[in-house]
């Protein structure tokens, strides 16, 4: 069993997110999904991150770091999209984690700090030709390059939230193999 700290992406915590979080609980883990945007949720994606740039970044940030205060440091940090910065950031920063999960976006590693910690395994899972995640495509080739035993996961198409089965990007093909793979991974924490 793993214990996961999950963040949601930039349309907040959509039924979509918090059945993700209940699929992982139904598969035998511990799942703790904050949310980082006050109750507020978004049906367009350009709202959500709109009001993410109102708040700020670094206080979505901040908000995911505070997410973590309470909980053990023995955690898989997992985000979808905009949760993936505080997740990564956590993996980098935050001692003992356990593992990273980074759904659609993954940042440099020197954006958190310069290096990823020895042993700590990570998956990134993306659509090959997904607009959003594009650029963020290179800095996932080059964790994956520099990271033993780090996969990334390319699924055919170009949708971004597409794990999420509450928003018009979900594809139940893709996001059942993510749900296989990501819980092979957790199955595999010590």
């Amino acid at each position: 069993m793993a214990e996961i700290l999950l963040f949601h992406h930039a349309h907040g915590q959509t039924p979509g997110f918090l059945a993700f979080a209940d699929e992982l609980r139904a598969a035998g883990h511990v799942v703790h999904a904050p949310d980082l945007y006050d109750g507020k949720t978004f049906t367009d994606l350009d709202q959500g991150i709109g009001y993410a740039k109102e708040v700020g970044f670094a206080t979505i940030g901040e908000r995911g770091r505070l997410a973590a205060d309470g909980l053990p440091n023995e955690l898989v940090y997992a985000g979808f999209s905009l949760g993936a910065m505080p997740a990564q950031e956590l993996a980098q920063t935050r001692p003992g984690c356990k593992g990273a999960l980074l759904f659609s976006a993954a940042f440099p590693a020197s954006e958190f700090g310069g290096s990823w910690p020895p042993g700590v395994p990570l998956q990134i899972h993306m659509m090959e030709d997904d607009e959003w995640s594009a650029e963020d495509l290179p800095a996932a080739r080059e964790l994956v390059a520099t990271i033993e035993g780090a996969e990334l996961f390319l699924y055919p198409g170009d949708r971004h939230l597409f794990a999420d089965n509450s928003l018009p990007d979900y594809d139940e093909g893709a996001a059942k193999l993510l749900k296989q793979r990501v819980v092979g991974f957790l199955d595999n924490i010590e």
